[in-house]
């Protein structure tokens, strides 16, 4: 077995920093929580921002100041969120790419997000996919549920392998309207993944209590994990999660259980297809 991709995604669109005080939101905490996290071991930051008063935000000037900031202080994969938040246009997630990150994500479906909707029409996917590979950016293909899987298949059939020739998928577990996250959910995709590209390789997110389960299942399926307080702000019953730290030293603890311990950033980058 391969040793373990930790992603950290610290920030998110949903949280609010009145309400999470730890959330990193200005370019100093993110960098800050960037480098900390990548000595404990993550490979990859999975990034959102947010603007001067806290708020989510797409602003150009601010994601080439982030993506800037963050490859001159850490050695970590940069990758933007192309999902934003949930009422961001497509316009503006496309224009991300622009900032010029290694990676982002691309996700393969419309889903029910909470009480909101998450949209992703079939022709953005490929507006996506088709500008990732034009850019020389590593796309993640962000799958929260399991016939986004068939969808992706549809879209590398159609429209061809991404930079580098490696396909990654992310699994995103336990959103309200998407897969549970379990890990009979997590085995179902396993299965369907197989029906990829070979060497395809899969990383998994739980969302809020289904942490725990979703990193066990993925390790021992041989898959790799994101974790982070865009994903989860308790680190167990009545307790908050105090930083993104924290929840990275729990999965690094985890994956040197399953001896996988986890991959440096340059380890990753030849794993995962991302031009050094």
């Amino acid at each position: 077995m391969p040793g373990t991709v930790i992603t950290v995604a610290p920030t998110g669109a949903e949280s609010s920093k009145a309400a999470v005080p730890a959330l990193p939101v200005t370019l100093d905490e993110l960098v800050a929580t960037a480098k900390e996290c990548e000595a404990l071991g993550a490979a990859i930051v999975h990034v959102h921002i947010r603007d001067d008063d806290a708020r989510p935000t797409l602003d150009q000037g601010r994601l080439r100041d982030t993506v800037a900031a963050l490859k001159q202080s850490t050695d970590l994969i940069v990758q933007l969120s192309s999902g934003g938040a949930v009422t961001d246009p497509e316009d503006a997630r496309l224009a991300v790419l622009e900032a010029g990150p290694e990676m982002a994500s691309c996700t393969m479906g419309t889903v029910n997000f909470g009480d909101g909707v998450f949209l992703n029409r079939w022709e953005f996917i490929v507006d996506l996919h088709r500008r990732m590979q034009e850019r020389g950016i590593v796309p993640e293909y962000e799958i929260f549920d399991l016939g986004q899987l068939t969808t992706l298949r549809r879209l590398l059939d159609q429209h061809g392998l991404p930079v580098g020739g490696h396909v990654h998928v992310d699994l995103v577990m336990g959103v309200p309207g998407g897969m549970p996250g379990t890990a009979a959910a997590l085995v179902a995709c396993e299965s369907v993944i197989r029906d990829l590209p070979a060497g395809t390789t899969f990383s998994a997110t739980g969302i809020g209590r289904s942490t725990i389960p979703v990193m066990l299942a993925s390790l021992s399926a041989g898959g790799h994990l994101r974790v982070g307080m865009e994903d989860t702000i308790s680190y167990a019953r009545g307790r908050p999660v105090e930083s993104n730290m924290q929840l990275v030293a729990r999965a690094v603890g985890f994956a040197q259980l399953a001896q996988r311990p986890p991959l440096i950033p340059a380890a990753a980058r030849e794993l995962l297809g991302v031009p050094a």
